[in-house]
C-alpha cells in the first residue's frame, strides 16, 4: 500500500532534467529537495540548506515534467540538501514509480528511520559517507550523525539493494592515508561499490575551503591509491 503521507508539500529546490552520472545504468533526471541539517564546509549548494515547508505546485510542476518524459528517462534521482529530512518522501518515491520509473536516493543516512520508510519504494541508493568514526561529525558540522549513518549503512546492507557509497574528499579534511583507512573500512563492512568525489574548490559554504592549500596528493597518488584498493571492492572510482 502507498505510504498515507502527503507528498505534495514536498519542497523542490531544482531540477536536473537528464543525466547519466547520478543512477548508475540508466538515463535519469534528479530532483533536488530543499533542506539539510548538516555544514559540511566544502558543500557548494549552500543555497539549499535552510529548510522550509513546500507549496503543492512544486510536486505537481515534477509531476507534469514526468509526464512528459514518459518513454524518455529510465529513472528519477532525488537528491537534496538531505532528502529523508522530509516526511513526504516515502510518498514522493511512491508517486515516482506508480509512474514507471525507477527510484533513486542520494543521501547521507542520518535520518535512518525515515530511509526505512522510503526502501519499500527505492531501486537504487547512493550513500554518501562523509567519514569513519568523530571524522563524520568534524566533516559534517554535526554531532551524532556518525552513528545514525552508521544504521542507514546497515540497514542497506541488509536489505541487498543496489548501493552506491561515496566520499566526498577535500584535502582540507583528508590524508591520502585518512581516504584509505575509509576505503577499507567501507570494504570490510561488505560494501562493493565506491565512489571518490574530489570537492570543488569553488562556491564553498566554509571560504577556508576555497583557499590554496600546499601539499595535497598528486593526481597521480591518488590514481595509485585507487589502484590499491581496486581489489576490496568489485567497482571503485574517482571523479574529479
Amino acid at each position: 500500500m502507498p505510504p498515507d503521507a502527503p507528498f505534495a508539500c514536498l519542497p523542490i529546490a531544482g531540477l536536473t532534467p537528464m543525466t547519466t552520472l547520478d543512477f548508475p545504468e540508466r538515463l535519469a533526471c534528479v530532483v533536488f529537495t530543499q533542506g539539510c541539517p548538516l555544514r559540511c564546509g566544502y558543500c557548494h549548494n549552500p543555497h539549499m540548506l535552510p529548510p522550509r515547508r513546500g507549496e503543492p505546485h512544486e510536486w505537481q510542476d515534477v509531476c507534469a515534467f514526468l509526464e512528459r518524459r514518459q518513454g524518455l528517462l529510465e529513472g528519477v534521482v532525488i537528491s537534496g540538501g538531505e532528502p529523508t529530512l522530509h516526511r513526504e518522501l516515502p510518498a514522493a518515491l511512491c508517486d515516482i514509480k506508480q509512474r514507471g520509473f525507477a527510484t533513486g536516493l542520494h543521501t547521507a543516512g542520518v535520518y535512518p528511520e525515515r530511509l526505512a520508510q522510503a526502501l519499500p519504494w527505492l531501486d537504487w541508493v547512493g550513500l554518501d559517507i562523509k567519514g569513519w568514526g568523530p571524522d563524520f561529525d568534524r566533516i559534517c558540522g554535526r554531532r551524532g550523525m556518525w552513528r545514525r549513518s552508521v544504521q542507514s549503512l546497515a540497514l542497506l546492507l541488509d536489505a541487498g539493494i543496489e548501493l552506491e557509497c561515496r566520499t566526498t574528499v577535500h584535502w582540507r579534511d583528508f590524508s591520502l592515508r585518512d581516504v584509505e583507512k575509509l576505503a577499507m573500512s567501507l570494504a570490510d563492512c561488505g560494501v562493493k561499490r565506491y565512489v571518490l568525489q574530489i570537492a570543488r574548490d569553488t562556491q564553498c559554504l566554509d571560504p577556508r575551503y576555497t583557499s590554496p592549500l600546499t601539499g595535497i596528493p598528486s593526481g597521480h597518488a591518488v590514481d595509485l591509491l585507487v589502484s590499491r584498493l581496486a581489489p576490496h571492492f568489485e567497482q571503485i572510482t574517482i571523479r574529479r
